[in-house]
């Protein structure tokens, strides 16, 4: 149904009522924030990109192109989420972390520190990714997995229970 809501002064784009978003935020024509979802700092917001639900978004973050983020997902720090990427659940990505391409980040994530999820990857269960490690193609990571250092997780790859996965 129809839900209030009015344009951000800093960029036009759609915000609900219901959504918290600093003047700080800037929030493109296209883009929209809408349930209770929290924008602060100095966080951009464009393209296609939605940020809903409970989601929380703040710091210098970049979520862009047809991006979403939603459920009590948060993207903070430095991060950038982008292209046609899901990041959701629980799922916190920090840090200078950049989720990219297809890619879906969800359940409690953790993806921080320079790392990267692209491709078609997939990072669920209570996973985490950090260092410089990078998850591509169609790779999964999940249940208690980590994938660290300069480690590279790609192809069709699958890393999953408790295994570690580390390059120092």
């Amino acid at each position: 149904g129809k839900v209030s809501a009015h344009k951000h002064e800093k960029g036009g784009g759609w915000v609900a009522d219901t959504a918290q978003v600093d003047d700080s935020v800037y929030v493109g024509e296209n883009a929209q924030v809408y349930g209770n979802a929290q924008v602060y700092g100095n966080a951009e917001v464009f393209g296609d990109a939605k940020v809903f639900g409970n989601a929380k978004v703040y710091g210098s973050v970049k979520v862009c192109d047809n991006a979403q983020v939603f459920g009590d997902a948060k993207v903070f720090g430095n991060a950038q989420v982008y292209d046609d990427v899901h990041v959701c659940g629980d799922a916190e990505v920090c840090g200078y972390a950049k989720v990219y391409g297809n890619a879906q980040v969800y359940d409690d994530v953790h993806v921080y520190g320079d790392a990267e999820v692209c491709g078609d990857a997939q990072v669920y269960g209570s996973a985490e990714v950090y260092g410089d490690a990078k998850v591509c193609g169609n790779a999964k990571v999940y249940g208690s997995a980590e994938v660290c250092g300069d480690a590279k997780v790609c192809g069709n790859a699958k890393v999953f229970g408790d295994a570690r996965v580390s390059i120092w």
